[in-house]
């Protein structure tokens, strides 16, 4: 699978190429961020009309990399949908597609995020967080945790390839936590140098970037951080 494998507080783990974090020991399958219905949600809020196939596009990968991996569990980290209006808005097919992944016979847990706090009537469990053995998911990374796996803030790192600048989403990684990319189709991102990323992310912190192949680098930092505190 092209993944970069790693260890949080002693616990395998390995970050796909995809955006998608396993975990074998479990099989448990985590995703973060999917903002189903974001066109919708634009659309609705402000009138600006883009391509309605993000929601399709989406679950088309989620569902690529479920088969790759036959997952006993999947975790989906926060903000599943852009807002609790989304899901009704999925088209048919989309929503019948969306069930038919949730009712798989594995165990489903909607994380609650930002995006969609309440509950959405889908298969699944819907919990504010979970702690699976010594790791705790939940949406935003917490001052002081460990083994913490959160999303919420879309990272990307821009780096230099053979002349080029180049953005892409990415994993960022410390001995005490995780934070995933975002899996959606029409979701921004959040250049890993700002300044609420450099403190929370430990100085020898890894940023591994998704595409082809999952690509380790050290986390880039900007030249001259604010005088934020690491948090944990």
């Amino acid at each position: 699978m092209n993944a970069f494998a790693f260890s949080l507080l002693g616990q395998p783990l390995h970050a796909l190429p995809c955006g998608a974090l396993w975990w074998p020991a479990r099989r448990l399958l985590c995703v973060s961020d999917l903002h189903l219905g974001k066109s919708d949600r634009i659309a609705r809020r402000h009138g600006a009309m883009l391509p309605p196939y993000d929601s399709r596009d989406t679950l088309a990968r989620l569902r690529a990399v479920i088969e790759a991996t036959d997952p006993a569990t999947l975790i989906c980290l926060g903000d599943s949908f852009d807002d609790l209006a989304s899901v009704a808005a999925l088209s048919a097919e989309d929503r019948a597609g969306l069930v038919d992944l949730a009712s798989g016979g594995r165990d489903w847990i909607w994380v609650e995020g930002n995006h969609d706090p309440g509950p959405h009537g889908l298969p699944g469990r819907g919990l504010a967080e979970i702690a699976l053995g010594p790791l705790t998911f939940r949406h935003i990374a917490e001052p002081g945790a460990s083994g913490e796996i959160s999303g919420h803030y879309h990272p990307k790192a821009r780096l230099a390839l053979r002349g080029t600048s180049v953005s892409r989403p990415c994993f960022l990684i410390d001995a005490a936590r995780v934070i995933l990319p975002a899996f959606g189709t029409y979701t921004g991102g959040l250049c890993c140098t700002s300044a609420i990323l450099d403190a929370t992310m430990a100085p020898d912190a890894l940023a591994v970037l998704t595409g082809q192949a999952a690509r380790a680098v050290p986390m880039p930092r900007a030249p001259a951080a604010a005088p934020y505190r690491r948090i944990g």
